[in-house]
């Protein structure tokens, strides 16, 4: 793993919410942490509720982690841009995170409960 890359288990219970709704809870969640940056929850995708999110045709790269896949959440009060990643195949030095989701805290919510 890059030296400067922690991921461990989240610990508890966490929720994302969007636009009203739960979008997705999990015990199984996972915290990342990035240098001096503030640790991000990525949520394994069979706990968030897939049909609420349509796939961006937004794309970037970290050099430590791989190609990012983002998901716009459709949610009633309107769409939310680009609002979730996902490395999809995520480099070996995380590949912790292959098939969990991260939410900008931002444009959602994302709490421990």
């Amino acid at each position: 793993m890059a030296d400067h890359i922690t991921i461990r288990p989240a610990g508890g219970t966490w929720v994302v919410r969007a636009g009203g709704a739960v979008l997705g809870e999990s015990s199984d969640a996972l915290e990342l942490v990035e240098g001096d940056m503030a640790p991000v929850i990525y949520f394994p995708r069979s706990d968030i509720a897939m049909a609420f999110l349509d796939e961006s045709d937004t794309t970037s790269h970290c050099p430590h982690k791989g190609d990012t896949r983002y998901f716009t959440i459709v949610a009633k009060s309107g769409p939310i841009k680009d609002a979730v990643w996902s490395y999809e195949n995520p480099s070996n030095a995380v590949s912790q995170i292959k098939d969990y989701l991260a939410f900008y805290t931002s444009k959602v919510a994302v709490e421990q409960v």
